[in-house]
Parts: C-alpha cells; structure tokens; sequence
C-alpha cells in the first residue's frame, strides 16, 4: 500500500478498530477516528490498515469523487458527541408502551405496590446502555490497559448488555436493541 495516500481526511479501514477518517498525521503515525474507537495514533507502516476512500484533496487532483460524504461527517460528530457529552441518539419506545405504568409489586400484602410511568424507566434503561457504551469507549482508548485487558472488560460489558436483553420489548427499533455474546456486540 502506497503510504503517501495517507492523508488527512483520507478513509481507511483497520482489523480491529474498523473504519475511520485520518485527522491528522506524522511522518511515523496517522492520527485516526474511529466511529465506535475514538481517536487512535496508528504506525504508518501498520500493515493492516487498507485505504478506502482518498483525500479530498488527492481526489480533486486525480479528479475523483468528493471524499468524505456528508453521512460520513455526521457519524464522526455523533461518535464525538456520544464520547464526550454523553449524548445519546434519539431511542423511541414502542407504540403499545407509551403512557404505560411498571407496577411493582411488594411480596408483602402489607406494602403498597409502586406505580413508576413506563417511559420514565425506559429513559433510565437507555441511560445505562449509553453509559456502559461510554465506558467501552473509554476502556478502549485507555492508554495503560494492555490489549488482554480490553479484551477481558469488553467481554464482561457484552455480558451485561447479554443481561439487559430483557428490556428489548419496549423499544420501537429492532437495530437499538441490547445484544449480548450470542447476538453479536
């Protein structure tokens, strides 16, 4: 692979972190975004890393497409939003939720059941997704954790989004479910 058509906002794709923009370089790294990764400083002559996608401007030169699309741009700054501000995605409820009540039950006849709105616990369940998902992130990008590390906490994380798979009833969209080992994380 021809190292040179390693610019800035050129798009690759790497084994392990998937595909990102390039954000800034040197003459030994490539600084990289990774949607679901952050920012990662990669060695230049990693030998994994594929060229998608050209620079802007190498694509204007050799006449070529318009490099990054607008999509594209848009995940960076949700993945940046998710990652820094704590930020989730729009989750809708299921219709035959909405303006639901969990009633929880005491075993106790001598205590009174709790009403909580359903869409009040939804929004809690949501939060717990996006903060285990900031949690991954962190875990990923921490510089002391050696690979082994990771790899053991994003099992234990999997796990956990495994856990709350119960919960996936009371989401609209099928591709905001939780999923643990068996469904992929």
């Amino acid at each position: 692979m021809d190292e040179s058509k390693f610019e800035i906002g050129a798009k690759i794709e790497h084994p392990h972190f998937g595909v990102g923009v390039i954000t800034n370089y040197t003459l030994t790294s490539l600084k990289v975004f990774f949607q679901n990764r952050g920012e990662k400083d990669i060695a230049r002559d990693f030998k994994g890393l594929k060229l998608l996608e050209a620079s802007n401007a190498e694509q204007r030169e050799t006449g070529g497409g318009s490099g990054i699309s607008l999509s594209d741009l848009e995940k960076v700054f949700t993945g940046v939003l998710r990652r820094y501000a704590d930020f989730p995605g729009h989750v809708e409820m299921a219709d035959r939720w909405k303006k639901g009540v969990l009633i929880l039950k005491p075993g106790s006849e001598q205590l009174k059941p709790k009403e909580l709105p359903l869409d009040n616990f939804f929004n809690k369940i949501i939060l717990v997704r996006e903060r285990l998902r900031v949690l991954e992130q962190r875990i990923n990008n921490h510089e002391k954790l050696d690979d082994q590390d990771k790899i053991n906490l994003q099992q234990y994380i999997t796990r956990i989004y495994g856990s709350l798979t119960t919960f996936n009833v009371l989401f609209k969209n099928k591709e905001q479910y939780f999923t643990g080992e068996r469904g992929g994380s």
